[in-house]
């Protein structure tokens, strides 16, 4: 499968702009100084300071006009909400995400497939929550990445399952379709907590769905099996009252036409009983609809 196309050669002198802009988004609560700047940026102190002084005079940074350092700015909040706007996050989303993770207790987030990718489109959680994913991030979105994104729609499991996979995989058809089944009944994903699978994402932030031979062999060595980090509660003895080590618990939000437009997912990270992962899930299928509900959109209904 083709990779992402390139509209021409790369910029350097923007690489340089979105460089500072990045370094200074990975430290929200910090400022700094041009010399420093360009001290951990690698630039020189002049390109660094025609930098810093554009985007300040476009309010994309603040400028500290005591010890002359700099921050973002607020017209980065504006660019951000219409970007969100532009991809069909209801501004009110974020408000049923807050009540999301009060109720839970931990992280919401909202993602969809953006351009063939992956993308987390917001993210509401406890103060001092870090659960390693931010929001603009994204991951290619190619087998066994973005089980999620498909499970409850046909035609794209089927388009999915036919991409070029990210590593090489086997498939065990027979429990992926219990997979399927489970979850269409259920109305949720529940993901298995494994080294392996907080590596595995880490691993792929950002990267084109091409992997280098090397990432891809190590992926292979994480993760082998499509779904094979999937819960399901029909495995577990009925009454069990074992702890499951749990990553994430998903949900569909759906369009006017039937079709998965995003995903809404509780990040876990801890072990939970059977009891407790049903509890946050009727709280994040509520979400779920409710999202659904705002996009004009209808759940589809599946045999069984």
């Amino acid at each position: 499968m083709p990779g992402r196309e390139t509209a021409g050669r790369p910029s350097p002198p923007t690489e340089r702009v979105v460089a500072v802009l990045n370094f200074l988004a990975r430290h929200p609560q910090q400022r700094f100084g041009v010399s420093e700047l360009a001290r951990q940026l690698g630039l020189s102190k002049p390109t660094c300071l025609g930098i810093v002084t554009t985007l300040a005079e476009c309010d994309y940074l603040v400028r500290d006009t005591n010890d002359k350092t700099y921050r973002l700015g607020p017209a980065l909040i504006t660019l951000g909400h219409t970007a969100q706007e532009a991809m069909r996050v209801d501004p009110a989303a974020r408000t049923e995400l807050r009540r999301l993770s009060g109720i839970a207790g931990t992280t919401a987030a909202l993602s969809a497939v953006v351009d063939d990718r992956i993308t987390v489109l917001d993210l509401v959680g406890p103060p001092g929550a870090d659960v390693g994913v931010q929001v603009g991030q994204s991951y290619p979105f190619a087998p066994p990445v973005g089980l999620m994104f498909v499970l409850w729609d046909d035609a794209a499991l089927r388009d999915w399952l036919a991409r070029e996979p990210t590593v090489p995989l086997r498939t065990d058809g027979e429990r992926l379709q219990r997979v399927v089944d489970e979850c269409r009944r259920t109305g949720y994903l529940v993901e298995r907590l494994t080294p392996a699978g907080r590596r595995l994402y880490g691993l792929m932030a950002g990267m084109s769905s091409r992997l280098p031979d090397e990432l891809r062999a190590l992926l292979g060595e994480l993760v082998a099996d499509i779904g094979e980090r999937v819960y399901l509660r029909s495995e577990t003895p009925q009454g069990s009252r074992q702890r499951h080590d749990i990553s994430v618990i998903s949900a569909p939000v759906f369009d006017h036409h039937q079709r998965q437009a995003m995903v809404v997912s509780l990040q876990i990270g801890t072990a939970l009983t059977d009891g407790e992962i049903a509890k946050r899930a009727r709280a994040l299928t509520t979400t779920a609809d409710a999202l659904t509900s705002r996009l004009g959109g209808t759940k589809p209904a599946f045999d069984g």
